[in-house]
């Protein structure tokens, strides 16, 4: 009777175990951004803080997607952060694009002024450096076209993060590096044929943080393209984007292993 009272309770707290998702809003120059904290309670608690990852979308905006993203790093046991970047609209709402041109439009505004990108990305990561639930000195970033630039930017600024990971993202910047300014690991996942990096663009990238002394790695996915990690990349019809599952599978487990080693216990 005892070994199945403790079966039952065993099979009670898995069924209790759920991932929590909380709306949480944070402003930064006056602008308000609406993201979503997820963790998963049975594998984090007040008690045991876990490292926290910022998670920055596509050129989309904060959608499923990014959300997503988050749901299946709170099922590693980290406290997830899906990342608004856009900031909310008039309904209140994270300001999201549905077709390219209104992709280009709000993606643009980030583009078009780094100082902003950066500061939007930094006030993200203080929502998760702020909660009880994240532990001190543990937090990291990754991003996914779009996405992938502003974690490599966020890193570029110096901000106080210990690994940063970018997904097909673009890797040019007009504030480069210098040695010294970048304390985390980098991990850049890359398209070997994405054609909207080209090789001199990966080139610069690299220069950059060797001159840098950045602790990086660049790892090319033979026969991927931009967007490589996403299903529905194909469903947009854009040109050099689309799924690859090889290369999303081989790309979240290198990105674990750099998580894992940059957040290991002393």
């Amino acid at each position: 009777m005892r070994m199945i009272a403790m079966v039952i309770a065993a099979a009670n707290t898995l069924a209790a175990a759920e991932i929590v998702r909380t709306e949480v809003e944070y402003a930064h120059d006056g602008v308000v951004m609406k993201g979503v904290l997820v963790y998963d309670d049975e594998l984090v608690s007040a008690g045991d803080p876990k490292p926290g990852i910022a998670v920055f979308s596509e050129w989309w905006g904060r959608n499923d997607y990014s959300e997503q993203r988050a749901e299946m790093l709170a099922e590693l046991g980290y406290v997830a952060l899906a990342a608004d970047m856009y900031g909310v609209g008039e309904d209140g709402e994270p300001r999201t694009a549905d077709d390219v041109p209104g992709a280009q439009a709000l993606a643009g505004e980030l583009y078009s002024d780094l100082e902003v990108m950066r500061g939007r990305a930094a006030a993200a990561l203080d929502v998760l450096r702020a909660h009880e639930l994240v532990a001190d000195g543990k937090l990291g970033a990754m991003g996914y076209c779009l996405g992938g630039t502003v974690a490599l930017e966020l890193a570029r600024s110096g901000a106080d993060v210990q690994a940063v990971v970018s997904f097909h993202g673009n890797l040019a910047t007009e504030m480069p590096a210098d040695a010294g300014d970048i304390d985390a690991s980098v991990l850049v996942c890359h398209g070997a044929v994405d054609p909207f990096v080209p090789d001199e663009q990966v080139d610069a990238f690299k220069a950059e943080m060797e001159s840098a002394g950045v602790d990086y790695q660049f790892i090319a996915y033979a026969g991927a393209v931009h967007s490589f990690t996403n299903v529905a990349a194909d469903d947009y019809g854009i040109p050099g984007a689309g799924y690859d599952e090889d290369a999303d599978r081989r790309s979240w487990q290198h990105m674990q292993l750099v998580f894992d080693e940059a957040f290991a216990d002393d």
